[in-house]
């Protein structure tokens, strides 16, 4: 699998795994992707979640992307670097996968948006897929 078709992987399977450590415990949660290519992995928070103060404590991180339908999982890890740019969390939030985000946005809970509404992005990460034919293969890592 070639850098590109873990991007298309990644695009065709948003949901995504990340995992995190606070202290000395991994942490991982459920997240949605905005976006993966060239550029990185782009993904969003809010800064009154535990998963940005990890992040700012440490941003070494893995996310894992799964493709059940062809038994294929991706594992990326890098790490992450904070995007405030606040013209590009306005195309965030217009695009039409992230409609959640309006009313939080306008007139929600997110006190003062940009400051509380964090962009992250994964940046030349260290990939690696699985499936059950390369099980017991020696990993081959990526650089995406």
């Amino acid at each position: 699998m070639n850098k590109e078709e873990m991007f298309e992987l990644m695009k065709n399977n948003p949901a995504f795994h990340l995992a995190t450590i606070e202290g000395n415990r991994p942490h991982c949660r459920g997240m949605f992707l905005f976006r993966a290519d060239e550029n990185g992995i782009i993904f969003h928070t809010g800064a009154m979640k535990d998963v940005y103060k990890q992040i700012n404590e440490n941003p070494n991180v893995e996310l894992c992307f799964n493709d059940f339908k062809n038994n294929i999982q991706v594992r990326v890890s890098g790490q992450l670097e904070e995007v405030d740019d606040n013209a590009f969390k306005d195309e965030i939030c217009a695009h039409p996968s992230r409609g959640f985000l309006k009313p939080w946005r306008e007139s929600g809970p997110l006190n003062n948006f940009y400051s509380t509404f964090k962009v992250f992005r994964l940046k030349s990460g260290a990939a690696i897929f699985w499936t059950m034919a390369t099980n017991f293969a020696p990993k081959v890592t990526i650089t995406l």
